[in-house]
């Protein structure tokens, strides 16, 4: 008996750690399969973006900031829908983030999905990566609509040095970086380690700017929104922005979309429309604009557009 009781305790602990979590709030814990007519009946779509991320997606006075706050914000008013943020917290790796925001959920609320999840790099090797069986990863869902293109950037303090013409400056000179990012893997191992000892890291960006003003370091890398964002306040006023390239980096520039649940193929096609409008108009350039961003057009586009057209989408026509 005292075995059996055992057993049955161990079957209904397995049972509750197994339901999804409920807190009663029904637009976080809505079904899974929320179609395209589904999202349009329910009158809002659920934008997924990274949590704490400037100048992408954050909160500021309460509200929810950031580029990709609103784009999410002009794709919603174009369908006609209000615009709902769902916070992404990264896990390990981006495929982790996909699974627990777009087609699975975690595993303690699988109900918390994202109707779309914004700033997925677009890339086709990454699409349709295998694993050693030969299946493909990523087969759940689809990445599509590309928006931006990305590259990496360095700021730097002109009364430390005059002009960063290449990397090997930093074997004199600190410079900082996000932890665990490819410019800390970068610098780390770049010049057969020899600026190691230079690098400084930092939770994020924004701390290693405030660590440039107190003179610690004399320069800082991260992705060239983030740079812009931060050289765009006022306390950063007297820092620059360097015009090096980064020979020998992984990836010197990527176009960024967006990705839904496979399933969900309708909402695609609807959105990537919406997002070819706003890019091929030059909405978008302006969107960055106002953000005090720079705006470079997706790789994707310019291998079919007009040099008009690439002119125009990047606000130069």
């Amino acid at each position: 008996m005292k075995a059996l009781f055992l057993c049955l305790m161990m079957l209904v602990f397995q049972a509750g750690v197994a339901q999804e979590v409920d807190d009663g709030d029904m637009l976080l814990n809505r079904p899974a399969e929320r179609t395209y007519d589904i999202i349009l009946e329910s009158g809002y779509l659920k934008v997924g973006v990274y949590q704490n991320f400037p100048p992408y997606s954050y909160m500021a006075d309460g509200e929810p900031q950031g580029i990709d706050v609103e784009l999410g914000k002009r794709i919603a008013a174009e369908m006609g829908v209000e615009f709902k943020v769902h916070w992404i917290v990264p896990d390990e790796n981006l495929g982790d983030d996909l699974r627990n925001n777009v087609w699975k959920g975690h595993y303690l609320a699988k109900r918390r999905l994202a109707d779309v999840m914004m700033r997925v790099p677009y890339d086709k090797k990454y699409a349709y990566m295998q694993d050693s069986t030969g299946e493909y990863m990523n087969e759940q869902v689809v990445l599509f609509g590309p928006y931006q293109q990305e590259t990496w950037q360095i700021a730097y303090n002109p009364q430390k040095m005059e002009s960063v013409d290449t990397i090997a400056m930093f074997q004199y000179h600190p410079i900082g970086v996000e932890i665990d990012t490819l410019p800390d893997f970068y610098l780390t191992s770049g010049l057969n380690g020899r600026i190691r000892d230079k690098v400084r890291h930092y939770a994020n960006v924004q701390e290693a700017f405030g660590a440039m003003r107190d003179g610690q370091v004399s320069a800082v890398m991260g992705m060239r929104a983030e740079i812009d964002h931060e050289l765009a306040k006022k306390e950063n006023s007297n820092f620059k922005a360097a015009g090096n390239g980064f020979p020998g980096i992984g990836k010197q520039v990527w176009d960024v979309g967006m990705a839904i649940k496979h399933t969900h193929r309708q909402l695609g096609y609807a959105l990537e429309e919406i997002i070819g409008t706003l890019v091929k108009s030059g909405d978008l350039d302006t969107l960055f604009a106002e953000q005090r961003l720079r705006y470079s057009l997706p790789q994707y586009y310019r291998e079919f557009l007009s040099e008009e057209a690439i002119a125009r989408a990047e606000g130069s026509n």
